[in-house]
């Protein structure tokens, strides 16, 4: 019993309650207990294989004798002896709803991972180091462990000399933010880069370094990974190694020093010079004048610009050319040159979001052409300073690899990364549809911009939420009162399948229950995701978050599971969670 007080005047008081199993719990019950009082281990077996259906076939009579142990074990711990060897109904819906034992989606890798790394969704993060905005945050290794503890396979970093042009700094050029010493960064890279998956992480380079540190680079990656650091065996790759094969190696993707001392040979008038300061690589370019200029770092690029210009190039590090396993690098004479797919020649493209924007309406057909055999990697916007992310579900329409995120920042395109890669075991690699692989039956490459019609429909029931009050102060939502629940339910994915609905609101109760359908047409299913969102009704104000996931709808197992929540920044709550059914239709 919880109270609540009124204006400092009375109290109410609110039971909170277990709400009772849904009627369709009970019917599944009743139709596989036999007698509807006890459910034995083979029943729940023969429950798991008919009525959950799809991938769970032929379920051996040890897993279910296992869930029924485990269920009786914590529900009944207490007891001097649990003699019976069945279920009640109450212990049946408890293992309904239990997220670890009866999750929406499996947690193992079950996808071909024998296919090249272009075939594949690949994990990315953008500006890895960086532990806040884009301007002022401090650069540490610390969001890179964050990243890979969470499965991200692209980590990035830009290097840029430090004041006494004798070591390696890890920081966004042109800004305040504080740097970061590399190998710092390749020291936490290697000690977390496969806790949560063994399949290889790619470091992606922004490299503003004279010859002399490239090739000290070329020995801090040499000597902090050993033989875990891939060893292309030539300079042009026909096709790129698969995620199998590089099952716990650390492969560097970077432009050869060549391009990058070309791309920086600009021709500047003498006022530019003194304006223009710094030109990222990948990011959009950072316009500012002198006034903000912070310290010795900005009067070093200054310096490394002006010997550019003047023509002072040095011959690139040997080595550190020879540690590049996939060659990047920018459009030159436009994106439709760019898109060309060169024969026995594999390579990245790196494209602002706008860009690809662009390029969809332009070049669609093209960029699905060209994502086939090589790697396309999207990065955010430069006027995204406080770490905000783009929709990504336009990337991977057109086939791009690496869409890459602020995972530092926060929200709901995050969401949607999150649940992306939620798939597959969540081990960072996504298999990409066929028809992005491959022509159709007369020959034709797919085109993202066609209005195609429903392959299959998706029903979702929601039953019931419960576990805020185990998660929350009583008053975390209203100060007077219990929450009052809704919930939204919706489609991302192409833009003929992205719909949004929600459910009635549950005043007053910390259970609520719903005993809501929804029914949605996918016609591009492979990369729809299911978006679900919790909130609290607020009459006065913004309504209050309570929760939200983002699960891939081609891994959704058919049956009534256990949904859990997370909170606004992806992380998972103890105890909230919905009770829900998935069918297809």
């Amino acid at each position: 019993m919880w109270s609540y007080k009124v204006c400092n005047c009375f109290t109410i008081e609110f039971k909170v309650t277990e709400a009772e199993p849904p009627s369709d719990v009970k019917e599944a019950f009743r139709k596989y207990s036999g007698d509807g009082i006890h459910m034995t281990a083979d029943q729940l077996r023969r429950f798991l294989e008919e009525c959950h259906g799809g991938d769970e076939d032929a379920v051996p009579i040890s897993d279910a004798e296992r869930i029924l142990e485990q269920i009786l074990h914590k529900r009944h711990h207490l007891e001097k002896s649990i003699n019976r060897k069945s279920l009640s109904i109450e212990d049946f819906h408890h293992f309904l709803f239990n997220t670890e034992l009866n999750p929406p989606i499996r947690s193992q890798v079950r996808q071909d991972m024998k296919a090249p790394l272009s075939h594949y969704y690949i994990y990315t993060g953008h500006n890895s180091y960086l532990t806040g905005n884009q301007i002022r945050s401090n650069c540490s290794a610390i969001p890179i462990i964050k990243a890979l503890k969470r499965g991200v396979r692209v980590i990035e970093l830009d290097l840029w000399p430090n004041s006494k042009k004798n070591n390696v700094h890890v920081l966004h050029g042109g800004t305040f933010t504080s740097p970061v010493k590399l190998m710092e960064c390749l020291k936490a890279i290697k000690q977390y880069a496969f806790v949560a998956s063994p399949y290889p992480v790619i470091i992606t380079l922004e490299d503003h370094l004279t010859s002399d540190l490239q090739a000290k680079v070329a020995q801090m990656l040499t000597e902090t990974f050993g033989p875990m650091l891939f060893h292309p065996e030539s300079e042009n790759l026909e096709e790129l190694a698969t995620p199998e094969d590089l099952k716990y190696r650390i492969l560097i993707s970077t432009k050869p020093p060549k391009e990058y001392l070309e791309a920086k040979d600009v021709k500047c008038s003498s006022s530019q010079k003194s304006q223009v300061f710094y030109v990222d690589d990948d990011d959009d370019a950072w316009i500012r004048d002198k006034s903000f200029k912070s310290g010795s770092d900005m009067s070093d690029r200054d310096v490394e610009i002006e010997d550019l210009l003047k023509g002072k190039k040095s011959s690139s590090s040997p080595v550190y050319k020879q540690l590049i396993a996939i060659h990047a690098g920018k459009p030159k004479n436009g994106l439709k040159h760019a898109l060309i797919v060169e024969k026995g020649k594999v390579k990245r493209l790196s494209l602002a979001e706008q860009a690809l924007e662009k390029a969809a309406v332009n070049h669609g057909q093209d960029v699905v052409r060209f994502t086939q055999q090589n790697i396309l990697r999207i990065y955010p916007k430069g006027t995204r300073i406080t770490s905000s992310n783009y929709k990504p579900l336009i990337g991977w329409l057109h086939g791009a690899q690496m869409v890459a995120f602020n995972m530092q920042g926060y929200g709901k395109s995050l969401w949607l990364m999150h649940g992306m890669f939620r798939a597959n075991g969540n081990c960072g690699y996504v298999k990409k549809p066929d028809f992005l692989m491959s022509c159709g039956s007369k020959n034709e490459l797919f085109n993202p911009k066609e209005k195609l019609q429903p392959k299959t429909s998706l029903k979702v029931k929601i039953y019931m939420g419960d576990g805020w009050h185990l998660d929350f102060k009583k008053t975390h939502f209203d100060k007077y009162s219990p929450p009052d629940f809704y919930t939204k339910i919706g489609i991302a994915g192409a833009s003929v399948d992205k719909i949004i609905k929600r459910t009635k609101t549950k005043e007053d109760n910390w259970t609520p229950v719903w005993n809501e359908e929804f029914t949605f047409p996918l016609a591009v299913p492979e990369l729809a995701l299911l978006r679900i969102e919790v909130y609290d009704y607020n009459m006065l104000e913004k309504d209050n978050f309570a929760g939200q996931i983002c699960l891939p709808v081609s891994e959704l197992r058919p049956g009534i599971r256990a949904v859990p929540l997370c909170n606004y920044k992806g992380d998972q709550y103890t105890s909230t969670r919905l009770l829900m059914r998935f069918e297809f239709v």
